[in-house]
Order: C-alpha cells, then structure tokens, then sequence
C-alpha cells in the first residue's frame, strides 16, 4: 500500500501520453485517478493509527542500505492532505481551464507532480528525497509556464533559477553528510549522530540544508520568487501551488530537523524562530500593500509559512502538533481564497481589486464562500484558523517564547487586515463604472463553485474536530520530538 501514493499518479502520468486525447476521457480518468489516491490516503492514515508507523523496503533490502518508504502519523496525514486537496482543484480546473489539443499536459503535469509531493512525504532518505524535490521541481516549471505567456514565461525562469540553486545547496549538503557518515538512510542518520561524538561535524549540512528547505518554503529571506511567479499562471495551477509546493519545504524542515540535528538545539531554535518572525511580518506588511489578489494571497502564502515554522523553532510536542494542524488548515484556507479569486475573475474580467466591486449585492453564495477560507486564515471562530493560532499561541507561552508569540498575534492583524480589504473592495463597496482595463466576464460554472463550497465545509468540520484532530496530531509531536520510536521501527533495533 506505501507504494501506491507514487506508483498510482506515474501510471496516470503515463496513461495521458498514450493516445487518448478525448476530453470527457481524460477528465473522467484524471478524475479517478485522484480519487483513487485519496482512497489509498485514508487507507494508509487507518493502518497508521491502528499499528503506528508503518514502512516498505524496495527490493526487501534491509535499512539502510535498500529504498526506505515509510509512514508515520505526520507523513500520513499530510499525505491525506494532499491527495484531498488535490482532488479539489482537479474538479476546479475542469471548470477554469479551457480544455485544448494540448490538455493531456496539464493532467500528465499534474500527476507528476503529485507523484513528487507524495514521494516527499514517503521517503526514508535523503537522496530520495532530493530525487522527489527534483521531479517536483520540473513539474511545476512547466505548469507555471504552461500557456505560454510572456509574463508566465519571466516567472517560471525566476522561479527554476532560485529552485535549481535550492536543489545545488540541498546536493552540497547532502554529499558533505554521507563523506561523515557514510550514509543517507534518516533513520540510521539519526541513530549514528544520536550515538557519537561527530554530530558537531555536520553544522555544515545543516546550514546548507537549512538554506535550501528555506527557498522551497519559502521563508525570509529568500521568499522572493513566490510572488514574482505564483501569479502568472492559471488559478487552477496556482491553487494547487499553494496547497502543495511550499509545504513540502516545511516537511523537510521538520523531518531532517527533528531526526538529525539534535546537537545544539537550543542555537537551532533562536534561528529558526529569528526567521520565522521575520517571515510572518514581512509577508503580512507586503501582502497588505497590493491590489492584486493574486498578490495579496501570495505574500499571505509567506506569512503563513512563518506559523509553521515557529512551531519547529518552538520544539515541544504541543507546538509541533500546533504546527501540523497549522498546515493542514493553510492548505484549505489558501486554496479557497485562490479559488475565490478564480471565480472572482471569471465573473468579472479582472483580479484588480479596482476594477471590481458589488460582488455581495450580485452574488451572495460567492461572498459567503470568500468569508470562510478569509475568516479562517485570519483566525476567527470557530473555524480551523482560530485553532490552529490557539494552538500555537498556548503552545509559545508554556515554552515562555512570549516574542514570537506576540509577533504572530501581531501578524493576524495583517491578515485581517488584507481578507477585510479584498472584501470591501471586491464585495462591499459599489462597482467601478466604464473600467478600460477589465475584461468582459462571464459566470463561473458549478466545476468551480462546488470544490470551493467543499473547502469551505472542510474548513468548518476541521475547527469544530478541533480535538480528535489534535489528539491525532499530538502523536505526531511526540514522536517528532522524540524520535527514537521511528529509528527503532526502520532499523529494527531492540
């Protein structure tokens, strides 16, 4: 079943570059294809809470020395995540996205993708894991730039360079740990450095690795290229950036961080706390100055990943349960605000908030499907964004990080900020009158409407499960902050 999530979208990636070219063909299959991992997801996160951490060796090669797929309750629930997530956005873009000669792509593109994400989450070494990233990365280039616009083609070659440069730290970091360990296996990585004195030798790994999960999460300073190329393709394709990219950076972090770097941990903490205060404020201040809203949510996506990340600075069981549960309600909450906007533009011709306007008095179920995922990111109740900042909040003062603690609260205003500017001026004030610039528009269709509705209802049913979540979730804290349970699983020790 653990090698399901990959081998399932490299069939479907393979399907679409056979010879059906069809249409209603290639929606319907793409359409059970991500059905089928959700069902795999679910099936995977049920082994997971009835026998714990579950793995596969490729080959029946015993670790380390073979191919280590695993799961245990984080990589399950964010493959969960993922595989829901994806699903939504497909049926987005049958709606969205013109269907053309060349559509094959995009489905093919979008199973590759998949097939990375989830390889991400799976693996149980480093390699592999750069191996993933690599096979993401070259999806992802080619969707943003799929269409071939010019303003799509300058932010695909922004995003690529700064991505290939993370890949050439990530690479570094990586040869210099194998020439001291001789070996890449995570699990006898984190028994060899837990049991020795030579962790102090691998600082330089750390730092590297540190650099390059930062750029594919996008966290100060290094954020730059996210906004710069998030905006330019279409939303269905943005959307699903948002949901998945950017997490799987942060993933990282918390796998290699909890497992390998022990030493020092205290100096580990203040850095990474450092850069995720800078992040959530830098994020919340850019994103409250555009008009755009594909900007706006862009910066927002930054700010948020600052959340997550001070969950990993903070480093108890509590505030990396918070951390998690963060993720899964940013992966919602964002990719309904990117749908909105989607339709947003659909109906009326543009994503200036300028040129629109009257969409509350026009549509009513769309201003009601904005208030969910908006009001969430800004954290009110009793929707999952209210949780998932308590949860961090409780979690920063009993480990007596009060500055970080009042950076975030300070950075919800920002985003309250920037979800009560879209709304006044897409929703609230009067519709702008002979406006050159917006296109004619035209009314979305129900492909469009109905994955934003299920995000939103998604997003409802997370806060008020707030509890079983976290009870779930507080596995995953302690066994990432202590993770003897996940070495002893993979090498068999007694």
């Amino acid at each position: 079943m653990l090698a399901l999530p990959i081998l399932i979208p490299l069939l479907m990636a393979i399907l679409f570059l056979g010879p059906v070219r069809k249409p209603s063909a290639m929606r319907a299959a793409a359409l059970g294809g991500a059905v089928a991992l959700l069902f795999v997801s679910v099936g995977i996160l049920q082994r997971v809470v009835q026998y714990g951490i579950i793995s596969f060796q490729a080959g029946n090669w015993p670790a380390p020395y073979g191919i280590t797929i695993v799961a245990d309750h984080l990589s399950s629930i964010m493959l969960l995540a993922t595989s829901c997530i994806s699903l939504i956005v497909l049926i987005y873009s049958f709606g969205s996205m013109p269907e053309g000669k060349r559509s094959f792509i995009y489905y093919t593109l979008f199973f590759t993708l998949n097939m990375g994400v989830n390889g991400s989450f799976l693996t149980g070494d480093l390699f592999n894991l750069f191996v993933w990233f690599e096979v993401m990365i070259l999806s992802s280039f080619v969707l943003i730039t799929l269409g071939g616009e010019p303003e799509q083609l300058r932010g695909g070659l922004k995003y690529v360079i700064i991505n290939l440069f993370s890949s050439f730290l990530f690479v570094a970091g990586i040869g210099l740990l194998y020439g001291k360990t001789g070996t890449l296996n995570l699990a006898h990585l984190a028994h060899i450095l837990q049991n020795s004195d030579r962790s102090v030798l691998i600082h330089s790994s750390a730092i590297l690795f540190f650099a390059a999960f930062s750029i594919k999460a996008a966290l100060f300073p290094f954020f730059f290229w996210l906004p710069a190329s998030y905006h330019t393709p279409p939303v269905a394709i943005t959307t699903l950036f948002s949901g998945l990219l950017t997490k799987t950076g942060v993933y990282a972090m918390f796998r290699v961080f909890s497992l390998l770097f022990t030493e020092d941990r205290g100096q580990w903490q203040w850095l990474i706390l450092v850069f995720a205060g800078a992040t959530m404020v830098i994020g919340g201040i850019m994103a409250a100055s555009q008009y755009d809203i594909r900007r706006i949510l862009s910066y927002h996506i930054i700010s948020q990943i600052g959340y997550m990340v001070m969950a990993l600075g903070i480093f108890t069981p509590l505030a990396l349960a918070a951390g998690i549960y963060f993720i899964l309600h940013n992966i919602l909450s964002k990719a309904g605000t990117f749908m909105v906007a989607g339709v947003i533009h659909r109906q009326t011709g543009s994503f200036d908030l300028r040129s629109v306007g009257g969409l509350a008095s026009k549509t009513p179920w769309l201003a009601f499907l904005f208030i969910l995922p908006a009001f969430s990111l800004a954290g009110f109740p009793p929707l999952s964004g209210f949780f998932g900042k308590l949860f961090l909040v409780v979690a920063g003062f009993k480990a007596q990080h009060y500055l970080i603690t009042g950076i975030a609260l300070l950075t919800g205003m920002f985003t309250l900020f920037s979800m009560v500017k879209i709304w006044m001026e897409a929703f609230w004030k009067p519709e702008p009158e002979n406006d050159d610039a917006r296109q004619p528009g035209e009314r979305a269709p129900a492909l469009m409407i109905v994955p934003l509705a299920v995000t939103g209802l998604l997003i409802i049913v997370i806060g008020f499960a707030s509890k079983p979540v976290m009870d779930f979730l507080m596995e995953a804290g302690r066994n990432l902050a202590d993770p003897s349970a996940y070495v002893q699983h993979i090498l068999k020790l007694p």
